[in-house]
């Protein structure tokens, strides 16, 4: 659904638009009623999967979310926005009565510019929206959407879910934990990594372990318990045989021939 706010009548095709999501009509009335006066160009959306295919084909200014969503949750959306080539730019701003300071904490460090809570005033979510529309204008931009990369669903959520494993390192998630923060059936997202990478998601947070241990063996004074415990090993024993199977050396032996090469360089 597409409605233009009354207002100024300025050129429509200059005029920003906003993609308007949330499941409840309700609060989707007093969100466009927020916004009457305003010159912007207004979507909307009824839930996190219609949200997702109308920003990806609409590619809006700016997004408001809400977090609380049947099948993909505000959280999930606004991660899978982020992995898109297409739509990664598009500030999110999520309006909610999910207020704890963990839930806002979530929704930031999944991409999220802003988070407004419900009940809201106005005025302040206009002046919120216009200022980071104008923040938006300022950043750098892609040339163009075709050379922001491919927008395959399965590539997408690849590239969610390896920014999500990121901070799984030093744990190991279960398959329908990373799933659920991506709002995705298990199954999908396995099929997707054989897909795109040709391995599991496991295989893939595996060598992301490894990766990462050879940098802190070449780039910290980390000892072995500390590297073993950050990327997500019980004892050192553990750590040294994968590694081992990895690298084909031991982490110490990888440690001082690294050392070696860089000091002869």
């Amino acid at each position: 659904m597409k409605i233009s706010a009354p207002g100024n009548h300025r050129d429509n095709a200059q005029q920003p638009r906003l993609l308007l999501i949330d499941d409840d009509p309700d609060q989707l009335r007093l969100l466009v009623e927020a916004l009457r006066g305003t010159h912007y160009r207004l979507s909307l959306a009824m839930d996190g999967m219609q949200g997702y295919d109308r920003a990806v084909s609409i590619l809006p200014d700016l997004i408001v979310l809400d977090v609380r969503m049947p099948r993909v949750d505000g959280f999930a959306l606004c991660r899978r926005l982020k992995a898109n080539a297409a739509t990664a730019s598009i500030p999110v701003i999520f309006l909610s009565s999910a207020s704890d300071v963990e839930q806002r904490l979530t929704g930031l460090v999944g991409g999220g510019v802003d988070y407004i809570v419900k009940p809201y005033d106005a005025q302040e979510v206009v002046a919120r929206i216009s200022i980071h529309l104008a923040l938006s204008r300022k950043a750098p931009q892609v040339s163009s959407i075709a050379d922001a990369g491919p927008t395959d669903e399965d590539e997408v959520l690849v590239r969610a879910a390896q920014r999500e494993l990121r901070f799984w390192l030093s744990t190991t998630p279960r398959l329908s934990e990373i799933a659920d923060r991506l709002g995705v059936h298990e199954r999908r997202l396995a099929r997707a990594f054989q897909k795109i990478l040709g391995m599991t998601l496991f295989d893939y947070l595996r060598l992301s372990r490894m990766q990462e241990a050879e940098r802190l063996l070449t780039e910290t004074s980390l000892n072995m318990v500390a590297i073993s415990h950050e990327v997500g090993f019980s004892s050192p024993g553990n750590f040294s045989t994968a590694f081992r199977e990895h690298a084909g050396l031991s982490p110490t032996i990888f440690r001082l021939k690294k050392a070696v090469v860089d000091g002869d360089a």
